[in-house]
């Protein structure tokens, strides 16, 4: 009977050290190598449409939020753009080209 109480003891910690130890390691170290979705570098490369410009500024709508954006390229409303940086709450962007496929 002391040998099965034993072995349930051990287990239940072998287990509890997998779950709350081992899993959590495992997941960080797969997880780390993907690219953020959130936060500056989430926005690098995303796609929006300009729905405000006037000479070399105005505002693009991105993710479903307009954004102060910024560019040295001639651009008009309705143009599609990529981000290429950001700086505080104003984006960088440049005239979106589609790959020829």
């Amino acid at each position: 009977m002391k040998s099965a109480i034993i072995i349930l003891a051990v287990g239940f910690l072998l287990f509890e050290f997998m779950e709350h130890v081992v899993i959590p390691l495992i997941w960080s170290i797969k997880d780390r190598k993907k690219r953020s979705v959130c936060g500056v570098t989430g926005m690098l490369g995303k796609t929006g449409e300009i729905k405000y410009w006037k000479e070399s500024e105005g505002k693009i709508f991105v993710n479903g939020e307009l954004w102060r954006a910024v560019s040295d390229f001639p651009l008009s409303a309705g143009d599609r753009v990529v981000i290429q940086k950001v700086d505080g709450l104003t984006v960088n962007v440049i005239p979106f080209k589609e790959r020829d496929v």
